[in-house]
């Protein structure tokens, strides 16, 4: 099997911070290709992850790490489409993205309000005042948005409880859902939930069978989108689908997993998070995707694209 691993490091470079829990704008991952297939190994240790050392050496061991289970699940999708020709992001509907903005700029929100985004998804933790002075300018500047606020689990419950209450009551009947407010506790959820009657999205923790939350956020790189799903569908609750916030072919893998189950769960699937790719300085990679939109551009080639880029890396052989 060694012989059929290769691997190149790549570097993503942030404009700005892009969460509540790091402040790191240089992002190490690696693009794997395991036989004919590609995936993306792109760790975050500060939300739990392995460190990508950890990763790789898993990959070339004992295969334990969710998040290398999960390429090596990409990588054979990747590969079963190449051997064909097949595109797998040409003749399937991918479903529409919000709007990521990790940091306070109206100037960026305006910009996505020109683009067609009707949903924006806000950072909130680092700064809970500032973010929420930001929501409520931006939300009075454009009322027809809907906003996602994604907190990392950077609150403790009561104060989670605190900044939600501090947002005005027209303001909070327009959040789509706040995730991970803080840890995910099922008592503590649906007191929060009752008290600043907002819906709750569960995101690191995300288990079948978590009853407080109303929206289950699906990251294919490290979650099995099916067994999620599966668990939601009978729950009724919203499937979101977000990359992690990777490289553009970690992007693609979101895609494509949010669009099969779009299939297999039909209506399940909302307004997903997949176009992350603005948040770094521009690739050749990057380009491919196109544009800032609501709309996911696929890159073009066969299995989840980017045959030549891909081709001229210089691979080197996982021992």
């Amino acid at each position: 099997m060694a012989e059929d691993l290769w691997y190149w490091k790549y570097r993503l470079t942030a404009r700005q911070p892009v969460n509540a829990r790091s402040v790191r704008r240089e992002f190490e991952g690696a693009l794997v290709r395991i036989g004919e297939g590609f995936a993306c190994l792109h760790p975050w240790p500060e939300l739990g992850d392995p460190t990508l050392a950890k990763c790789l050496a898993d990959l070339a061991g004992p295969r334990r790490w969710p998040i290398v289970r999960r390429a090596l699940r990409c990588a054979k999708d990747d590969a079963d489409a190449r051997f064909i020709g097949d595109a797998l992001l040409e003749e399937i509907d991918l479903p529409p993205s919000h709007a990521t903005l990790p940091w306070q700029d109206e100037r960026i929100a305006d910009s996505a309000v020109e683009k067609g985004f009707d949903r924006i998804k806000i950072k909130a933790g680092r700064d809970p005042a500032g973010e929420g002075a930001f929501l409520c300018a931006t939300a009075a500047r454009h009322p027809e948005l809907r906003w996602r606020i994604d907190c990392n689990e950077a609150f403790e419950p009561e104060a989670a409880e605190a900044f939600l209450l501090g947002i005005p009551e027209e303001v909070r009947w327009r959040i789509d859902f706040v995730e991970d407010p803080s840890p995910y506790a099922e008592s503590t959820w649906e007191r929060l939930r009752k008290a600043a009657r907002v819906p709750l999205a569960v995101d690191r923790e995300a288990a079948p069978g978590c009853t407080a939350a109303q929206v289950v956020v699906v990251k294919p790189a490290v979650d099995e989108p099916w067994l999620l799903a599966e668990s939601a569908a009978a729950r009724g609750q919203q499937v979101v689908v977000t990359s992690s916030m990777e490289h553009p072919l970690g992007q693609c893998f979101a895609a494509w997993e949010a669009a099969k189950l779009n299939v297999q769960f039909p209506g399940l699937v909302g307004v997903c998070g997949l176009q992350t790719h603005h948040l770094f300085t521009p690739s050749d990679f990057a380009e491919r995707l196109g544009r800032w939109s609501p709309e996911f551009r696929p890159p073009g080639g066969t299995g989840l694209g980017f045959d030549d880029l891909l081709e001229r890396l210089p691979w080197k052989r996982l021992a």
